[in-house]
């Protein structure tokens, strides 16, 4: 039976359903500066570093408003709502990480999120199949560069000592796609919000629903002993 080295979990639009709040927290944001915001905005951040949402959210709003202080808003109301309203997991999402943990699979959780969120995250659902299911965690405020760049899932790799072509990444967005592929990894993509488009070393699916670890071993391996694996 072949397995993967590690697999290795977004989280956002992927491990759990956040992006309504996601938007509820924009919107809530943008309001108190004096901006609409709609589904198409959000559409245009989907999976990218705090960071850069900012700055999109700054300019939208006219200019002039603190870019930090704008950060520290949409970081404190995405907080409070993640903690005070329902999350809920991608479909298929606890299946497969189960059945992952069963087999003595290693497991990640990559985010492009910070670390409070990722924990705000792990408080609503997460401990729901214990505090060891993932032997570490990446968030987006921790090291110099995050999502597209590879060096988030590079960090998590090394961690869980193994190579990154021989670890799976389950990612929904263009921004995590990238740093996925980048990293040297065989991704699957699970498109939430936006499409995806077809790439070397990329595995379109519509769900999470019914892969396992043995399917997900069978892609690991083809694309390991690939050519064009790094």
């Amino acid at each position: 039976m072949s397995l993967p080295a590690a697999v290795l979990f977004d989280m956002d639009g992927t491990l759990v359903e956040t992006e309504s709040i996601w938007y509820d927290a924009e919107a809530e944001v943008m309001a108190s500066l004096g901006a609409d915001w709609g589904p198409e905005h959000q559409a245009a951040l989907v999976g990218g570093p705090l960071e850069l949402a900012v700055d999109y959210m700054v300019r939208h709003a006219g200019g002039g408003h603190d870019h930090d202080e704008v950060a520290a808003l949409l970081i404190a109301t995405m907080e409070r709502r993640l903690r005070t309203e329902a999350v809920h997991w991608r479909a298929g999402a606890r299946e497969l990480l189960e059945a992952l943990d069963a087999l003595g699979v290693p497991c990640a959780l990559v985010s492009a999120s910070w670390r409070n969120l990722v924990e705000a995250v792990h408080d609503a659902v997460l401990h729901e199949v214990g505090h060891e299911v993932f032997a570490t965690s990446v968030a987006g405020d921790e090291g110099e560069r995050t999502k597209p760049f590879p060096d988030p899932y590079l960090l998590a790799a090394q961690r869980l000592g193994v190579r990154p072509r021989d670890c799976v990444v389950l990612e929904d967005s263009h921004t995590g796609v990238t740093s996925g592929l980048a990293s040297g990894a065989l991704v699957v993509g699970v498109p939430s919000l936006v499409p995806l488009e077809p790439a070397v070393g990329l595995v379109l699916v519509d769900t999470l629903v019914g892969l396992t670890p043995e399917i997900l071993g069978a892609w690991s391996a083809d694309w390991a002993a690939g050519p064009q694996a790094p």
